[in-house]
């Protein structure tokens, strides 16, 4: 049977809550009635489980035949698609695709397809509901632009929600963006947003679940015609 597998961004989380659970579990235990320290033992097992599931890292690899197939970059339900005109970074108009990531999904963050990161920034901003659409603008969030090998654009966007307060990205200008690598975290609540190009196939729909680094989501039409 395999071990759980922690995302390094939740093991000092998980010390904490481990440290806590020690600090208030002992002296409820030698100065208290032994139902409260039934309830104090209880209340901090389920927060250390919850903590040791919110941060659990699936090994998760996708083998593609196409350069062109785009995977899903996160775990979640498929809450946008639609053309919009993103103005922060391509100044054109795009279709986007969002994926709204519940406390209950993993919420690593993968490279959607391979390429090299032009850009790698984050925007500070608020903590609406990351449900919302202008959360895609007025949230905190931060942006990896991505040069396909076919010389495609592709504007991925990790956006805080209403819980979250810490987005990890990992994607640095000048590196390859890799099939199977994480490209960055967010912790709880929280939502990322493709930019695609107009033109792209689509292969799901809004309501579709997902998982990340598993589902195709869509395909970049890069044939051109003779």
């Amino acid at each position: 049977m395999k071990r759980p597998r922690i995302h390094r961004e939740g093991r000092n989380s998980l010390i904490v809550v481990v440290l806590i659970a020690f600090l208030v579990n002992i002296p409820v235990f030698l100065y208290s009635h032994h139902w409260v320290f039934a309830l104090t033992l209880s209340i901090t097992a389920i927060l250390l489980c919850f903590v040791t599931y919110f941060f659990r890292n699936p090994e998760r690899i996708i083998e593609v035949d196409d350069p062109d197939f785009i995977v899903a970059p996160a775990d979640g339900r498929v809450v946008v698609i639609e053309e919009t005109d993103e103005t922060e970074v391509l100044n054109e108009k795009r279709l986007q695709v969002s994926i709204f990531m519940s406390p209950f999904n993993v919420h690593a963050n993968w490279y959607p397809i391979e390429g090299t990161v032009l850009r790698s920034e984050h925007q500070s901003g608020r903590h609406k509901g990351a449900w919302l659409p202008k959360s895609s603008t007025e949230n905190e969030r931060s942006l990896v632009l991505i040069e396909t090998k076919s010389g495609e654009k592709i504007l991925v966007r990790q956006i805080a929600g209403a819980m979250a307060r810490r987005i990890v990205t990992y994607a640095k200008p000048g590196k390859a963006a890799t099939r199977n690598t994480h490209l960055g975290f967010i912790k709880f609540g929280s939502r990322v947003d493709m930019y695609l190009p107009l033109d792209t196939e689509m292969m799901v729909e809004v309501g579709d679940a997902v998982t990340g680094n598993e589902t195709i989501i869509a395909r970049l039409n890069t044939k051109t015609e003779e």
